[in-house]
């Protein structure tokens, strides 16, 4: 049965931290995306553009699995928790265009590892504020909440290892489109 467990896992070492450091945009694209047998990701759609956020603080990542009995289904909710510092016309913009559209998105964690949300479905804006805060030292920019919802969890790139080589040896490497202070 396809759903039988295959391993086992011992205590791991202390050694991991949390948040991510960045996160990479690609605008939706459909089947494109490779895979090998343990679920890696291998290569990514030719010639696909990469938007590159930088974070540093308060943003995160969550997997939520939701299973029902009764329905005998299974999805992973994939959820992106951004704060981009200082609020810009261009940035509202980039911001709307975030919420019309449905991005693939790879999240590269503090610790050099990424992964693809919304491999298949893509990730929809499902929260987002612009703000300034009432205290000096509030947030002064956007507040973005991106939810994808896939039938398994998010998809490890393979060979990725630090924040540097975040696409890994993953073939049809995005061209990275880097942000500006704007």
């Amino acid at each position: 049965m396809a759903c039988n467990l295959t391993q086992g896992r011992n205590e791991v070492c202390k050694d991991s931290i949390g948040g991510l450091s960045g996160i990479y945009f690609i605008n939706y694209t459909t089947g494109s995306f490779g895979t090998d047998a343990n679920g890696y990701i291998t290569s990514f759609p030719s010639g696909s553009t990469a938007y590159y956020y930088q974070l540093k603080g308060n943003s995160d990542y969550t997997e939520t699995v939701t299973t029902s009995r009764d329905n005998g289904t299974t999805f992973f909710s994939q959820a992106v928790k951004m704060n981009v510092k200082k609020l810009t016309q261009d940035m509202s913009t980039q911001f709307k265009l975030l919420a019309y559209g449905r991005p693939q998105i790879v999240v590269v964690t503090n610790n050099g590892d990424s992964f693809l949300v919304g491999k298949t479905l893509g990730a929809d804006v499902t929260a987002g504020t612009s703000q300034t805060g009432a205290a000096l030292g509030d947030l002064y920019g956007y507040s973005i909440t991106l939810t994808g919802m896939e039938p398994v969890p998010a998809n490890f790139i393979t060979g990725s290892t630090s924040a540097a080589n975040p696409f890994g040896s993953a073939t049809n490497q995005p061209t990275i489109v880097y942000g500006t202070n704007n």
